[in-house]
């Protein structure tokens, strides 16, 4: 999910990265990345949150995306290098507001490792009543850094197999749902209009805020450049049809759930789409979900943390973090040791956290990442390029990043009011720790290259 960007200039390896990517093949990419079954992950509490308008909230979300993606794909043509939201910032507005970016995303990648054990623990705890939540949670943690620190290499391999398994679990889930709403009274625009416990559209954004957790991965794409054929071609369109076409599944699907299990109540919002399951399909379907999406998270987790603690040895080896404790890797291993520890430390706070504000403090962080991009593209394309100052370029990089940015904005002030201040809290670390690293923001901070794939 994430490694240093080698083949940039200024790092210590010249190696360049093989052209073999097609179209196709970044497409596939991108959809894998996003997870076919991370639409569970938060269906109970947008289920609840929206009244019973899930699939309404994800068109929403879908709309918003889609501006974003156009963004992405404006900024990966312009500059078709290895590197993402941070990458882009920098370009556009220089390093030192890049590393605010670079950092309110660091709050996003440590959370999501987190929200992959809290599901571990939720879903195993159903099937095992026996079994603790905080005590999955521990071993899941446990397994997870032992594997990362000796490496992962044949867990990594097994990544395409997990999403097989949710791919083929997705079309039984369809079978089994047709089967279950055979013969039975259907209210076909239940699922977007709700059943009217939270009526209004500001209960829709609200929902939909939360969703963008979902979307995470449709830019991960762009992080492939150096490794496309034509990635000025390839890459933009990439990006859009893997939003377009992860939007459109995830919708169909919280659509399906609505019509199996009509309503916004459950007897455990975190873990919802376990009762799904079991009206759709019995005691089968839900030790089959089961199994598919804690393998799923599981692989999340194992993926997440290692782009983590690698993102993390990277600051520390370019000596934005103590170099002397982030920056080495293990003589043995070859692995960021200590990295890897400090995010299963972090990670420890799944025991105490709940579903709800875990979620939106990812999608907090999915945002700020959009609202750069979004920015990136105006400074970039019409700011600093006056070929761009006419009706065409205006259209396209004025009022799309602009419209996109707008629909951000209107998300991220639909997000609660504990994930606003723990976010701008963050934020402000962030600010005060730029300003110790550049000496009073009299200088410009060191640039830390990586990317989100690898």
């Amino acid at each position: 999910m994430s490694s240093i960007d080698r083949s940039h200039p200024g790092t210590s390896d010249t190696a360049r990265l093989r052209r073999v990517l097609g179209l196709p093949a970044l497409v596939f990419f991108g959809l894998v990345y996003m997870v076919p079954l991370t639409i569970f992950t938060t269906y109970g509490i947008v289920t609840e949150l929206t009244g019973g308008r899930t699939a309404g909230a994800y068109l929403v979300t879908l709309l918003a995306m889609l501006f974003t993606a156009t963004s992405y794909s404006f900024m990966v043509k312009r500059f078709p290098v290895a590197g993402s939201a941070y990458s882009y910032t920098h370009l556009a507005f220089g390093p030192n507001i890049g590393f605010l970016a670079g950092w309110s995303l660091l709050l996003d990648y440590l959370f999501i490792p987190m929200i992959n054990y809290l599901l571990i623990g939720l879903f195993l705890n159903i099937a095992f009543p026996a079994l603790p939540v905080w005590g999955i949670i521990v071993a899941a943690i446990a397994l997870v850094t032992v594997l990362n620190v000796i490496g992962i290499h044949s867990v990594a391999k097994a990544s395409n197999l997990i999403v097989g398994a949710q791919i083929i679990f997705i079309g039984v889930f369809a079978a089994l749902s047709i089967k279950s709403l055979h013969g039975a009274p259907i209210d076909l625009l239940s699922p977007l209009l709700g059943d009217g416990t939270r009526p209004g559209f500001s209960h829709l954004m609200t929902g939909a805020a939360v969703l963008c957790l979902s979307f995470l991965g449709f830019d991960a794409v762009s992080t492939l450049a150096e490794e496309t054929r034509d990635p000025q071609r390839d890459v933009p369109r990439a990006i859009l049809l893997t939003t377009l076409g992860a939007g459109l599944l995830f919708t169909v699907l919280a659509y399906v759930s609505q019509l199996v299990l009509p309503g916004s109540h459950f007897a455990n919002v975190d873990a919802a789409a376990n009762e799904v399951m079991f009206k759709a399909g019995g005691q089968f379907l839900a030790n089959f979900f089961t199994a598919a999406f804690v393998a799923g998270s599981l692989g999340s987790a194992l993926a997440s943390q290692a782009a983590v603690s690698r993102i993390l040895y990277t600051m520390g080896r370019d000596q934005v973090l103590p170099r002397r404790w982030f920056g080495r890797l293990s003589p043995r291993f070859g692995t960021p040791v200590f990295a890897t520890l400090v995010v299963s430390v972090f990670s420890l706070l799944a025991l105490v956290i709940d579903l709800t504000t875990l979620a939106s403090l990812i999608s907090f962080g999915a945002l700020v990442a959009f609202s750069a991009v979004n920015l990136a593209v105006v400074r970039t394309h019409l700011v600093d390029q006056a070929c761009h100052r006419n009706l065409s370029g205006l259209l396209r990089y004025g009022v799309v990043p602009l419209v996109g940015m707008s629909l951000t904005l209107w998300l991220w002030t639909s997000l609660s009011a504990l994930t606003l201040t723990i976010g701008m809290t963050w934020f402000t670390l962030g600010l005060v720790y730029l300003g110790v690293l550049t000496g009073g923001f009299r200088k410009r901070v060191k640039l830390v290259h990586f990317s989100e794939a690898g």
